[in-house]
C-alpha cells in the first residue's frame, strides 16, 4: 500500500515526465507519495527520493501507483522501502513521540531520555527533530513551558505561581529566555503590554491603507485596513496598556522596505519582528517565510512539512492568527485544490500579491 498521501496539487506538480526525472535527479522529498520510478536493469522501483545511485534516464519508467510498477513487473526496494512506512514518516513519528512525552512531562525530559524512548541516539535523534520541526528538544521543551505561563497568566493566575506551575525552578530562570518569547515580562503580558513602548505609523500603499507597529525589538504589527482610524482602533485593542506613539519618521525605514517589497516582490522581506505565538504557531510561521515569492503551498502541505500531515486546520488557523502581513507570508498558502482561500485581509488583496510575486519571478 502507498506510504504517503499527498495532495492533488502536489500530484500535478509532478504529472510530467520532466518534472518527475527532475526530482528523481534531486532525491525531492516533496515528491514522495506522488509518483514511483523503475529501473529496467535492475528491475527494482524506488520512491522519488531514494538514496540509492542515480540510474541512467534512459533506463527509467515512472509510475503513479506501486501496484502499477509491480504489475509491470518491477519489484520493490530494499532500500526506500515504497511499500512501507518511508524514513520521512518513521522520523516523524518518533518526533511526535517525544513531543507528547514532552508536553506530558512536568520538567523537560533530558536529550538522552528522549532519544532512548524513540529509539535512537542522543546525536541522530537531535538532528532528525530539528529537521521535522525546525527546532531543538531544548527550544521545543522552552516554547511549551512559554505556552503553560501565558495560559495562566491569560487566566489571572498570580505571576510568581504561574511561572511555578508552568514548570520554571524559579523566576531567574524564566526571565533569562522569556523576552523572546513574549517580547515583554510575564507581569507585562498579563496587564495587555503595560509599559511596553510601541511607535506606530499609517502609510497608503497599492494594497490599501497599511499600519506598521514596533516595539524597540522588532515589528509587532501590519495589517491592511479600510482606512487610518479602523487601523488605529485594531492597535488599541490588540495592545490595550502600551504606551503607543504615532512616529512616521521613526519608522520610515520599516515603511520604505514595504513599499520596495510590494513593488518588487522577488526582492523579499526581511524586518525585525517581536511577536507572540504558541510553539505551533511559530514553526508554521517560520514554514510560511521559507515559501519563495510567487510559489504557493497547501495547508496540508506546509502540515505535512512540519511532520503532521493531519494538521492543515491547525495550519490554517496559525495562518489566521498572523499579525503582521506580508512579513510571514500567509497568503502563500491555498487550499488543497489551489483555491485562494481564507485569507484575513482579504481575497482580493490575496490575489493581487500572488500575481505581483509571479509577475516579478
Amino acid at each position: 500500500m502507498q506510504a504517503m498521501t499527498q495532495t492533488k496539487a502536489a500530484i500535478d506538480a509532478y504529472a510530467s515526465d520532466t518534472a518527475r526525472w527532475q526530482a528523481v535527479c534531486a532525491r525531492d522529498a516533496g515528491a514522495d507519495g506522488a509518483f514511483f520510478f523503475a529501473v529496467v536493469t535492475t528491475g527494482v522501483y524506488c520512491r522519488p527520493n531514494c538514496a540509492a545511485r542515480q540510474p541512467k534516464h534512459e533506463n527509467v519508467r515512472f509510475y503513479d501507483t506501486v501496484a502499477a510498477a509491480e504489475a509491470a513487473g518491477f519489484r520493490a526496494c530494499k532500500r526506500c522501502r515504497p511499500t512501507g512506512r518511508s524514513v520521512a514518516e518513521t522520523q516523524a513519528e518518533a518526533v511526535r513521540h517525544a513531543c507528547r512525552l514532552i508536553d506530558e512531562a512536568e520538567t523537560p525530559p533530558s536529550l538522552g531520555d528522549l532519544a532512548e524512548a524513540v529509539g535512537l541516539s542522543p546525536f541522530h535523534f537531535h538532528r532528525v527533530f530539528k529537521a521535522v520541526l525546525g527546532v531543538t528538544p531544548k527550544d521545543y521543551a522552552a516554547a511549551r513551558r512559554i505556552e503553560r505561563l501565558k495560559r495562566e497568566l491569560d487566566d489571572g493566575t498570580p505571576v510568581a505561581q504561574a511561572i511555578y506551575g508552568a514548570g520554571y525552578g524559579s523566576s531567574s530562570r524564566l526571565y533569562e529566555t522569556t523576552h523572546a518569547t513574549l517580547g515583554m515580562t510575564p507581569a507585562a503580558f498579563q496587564q495587555g503590554a503595560k509599559g511596553k513602548r510601541i511607535d506606530w505609523t499609517v502609510t497608503p500603499t497599492a494594497l490599501g491603507p497599511l499600519l506598521i507597529a514596533a516595539t524597540p525589538d522588532g515589528v509587532c504589527m501590519i495589517e491592511f485596513g479600510a482606512d487610518a482610524a479602523a487601523l488605529e482602533r485594531q492597535l488599541d485593542a490588540r495592545f490595550p496598556s502600551a504606551a503607543r506613539t504615532r512616529a512616521d519618521a521613526a519608522l520610515a525605514g520599516h515603511v520604505a522596505a514595504i513599499a520596495s517589497y510590494i513593488a518588487t516582490p522577488s526582492r523579499g522581506l526581511s524586518l525585525p519582528l517581536d511577536i507572540q505565538g504558541t510553539a505551533f504557531q511559530r514553526r508554521v510561521w517560520r514554514a510560511l517565510q521559507a515559501i519563495p515569492p510567487g510559489r504557493t503551498q497547501s495547508y496540508g502541505e506546509v502540515a505535512t512539512l512540519l511532520g503532521q500531515p493531519g494538521a492543515a486546520r491547525a495550519v490554517a488557523r496559525a495562518c489566521a492568527t498572523n499579525g503582521v502581513a506580508l512579513a510571514i507570508p500567509c497568503h502563500r498558502v491555498v487550499g488543497a485544490d489551489g483555491r485562494l482561500s481564507g485569507y484575513r485581509w482579504g481575497v482580493e488583496r490575496k490575489r493581487a500579491l500572488l500575481e505581483a510575486e509571479k509577475k516579478a519571478g
